[in-house]
């Protein structure tokens, strides 16, 4: 009997904590699309000479070479002659 109040409590806990969690969760999202909706009203009633550069994405580094199996040190030139 005791251990079934204990575990209802302890579900009951975790049940509301859950539910504070997720209301804070819908309230972030709901202060940010409220900011974001702010935030497009400045951007139209502002000329477009005062918009900052928008931002770009930094250029992608391109490998010279394939990697190579780990444990080889060097590549031999010749190709393999046992297969």
């Amino acid at each position: 009997m005791l251990s079934t109040v204990y575990s209802s409590e302890m579900q009951f806990r975790h049940d509301a904590d859950t539910r504070e969690r997720e209301l804070a969760l819908l309230a972030s999202i709901r202060e940010r699309r409220a900011a974001e909706t702010a935030r497009a009203i400045v951007h139209v009633a502002t000329p477009v000479a005062l918009h900052a550069e928008p931002r770009r994405a930094a250029a992608r580094v391109t490998r010279a070479t394939w990697p190579r199996p780990i444990g080889v040190k060097t590549v031999s030139p010749a190709a393999c002659a046992v297969a």
